[in-house]
């Protein structure tokens, strides 16, 4: 039997990087996952749910990912126990081990995100990235959309990788992953 999960949330805090004693590295964050269903007040609810992730992944999300950022996150569950000093009672944690983490914003956009600009790396990719301009004519990197054009509704298109203001979407071959 085989047990995987996919999970979305936004990071709870930064991550922390720690390395083993034979060097092997170690992230650990707390994802928040909302509930698909509201409570009785009609509030949403959310589950924090530790993620573990290893090696150079480890090392990615650690110099990528702040507080408040969108992830996905795909691995298993693993319950994990151990007896702390002092006391005899066995502890039980259940974490989730991460085996493929994407991060589905750039790092220039997102709540909680102060605009610190690391660069956006992974499943993001790096729309928004701060080379704008490229294009000429007053167009970014973000698909060839104007950064004067206000957006309807208040949307503001250089924020919104989704917004549609009915153009095409001018990408160069070289821009795609494939």
């Amino acid at each position: 039997m085989y047990a995987r999960l996919i999970l979305i949330g936004r990071l709870t805090r930064d991550p922390e990087l720690r390395y083993t004693p034979s060097g092997v590295g170690v992230c650990t964050f707390t994802l928040a996952v909302d509930r698909p269903f509201t409570n009785q007040q009609g509030d949403r609810e959310a589950d924090f749910i530790p993620i573990v992730v290893w090696r150079q992944l480890a090392e990615t999300c650690a110099n990528y990912l702040r507080k408040g950022r969108l992830v996905a996150v795909e691995g298993r569950i693993q319950v994990r126990s151990y007896t702390p000093e002092g006391s005899d009672q066995r502890r039980y944690v259940t974490e989730v081990v991460a085996e493929n983490v994407r991060f589905l914003e750039s790092a220039n956009s997102g709540s909680g995100n102060n605009g610190n600009g690391n660069g956006g790396q992974g499943g993001g990719g790096n729309q928004g990235s701060g080379r704008g301009g490229q294009t000429g004519g007053g167009r970014n990197q973000r698909g060839g959309r104007s950064d004067d054009h206000p957006g309807a509704g208040g949307h503001d298109p250089g924020y919104d990788p989704f917004w549609d203001d009915g153009r095409p979407i001018d990408i160069s071959d070289d821009d795609l992953p494939f």
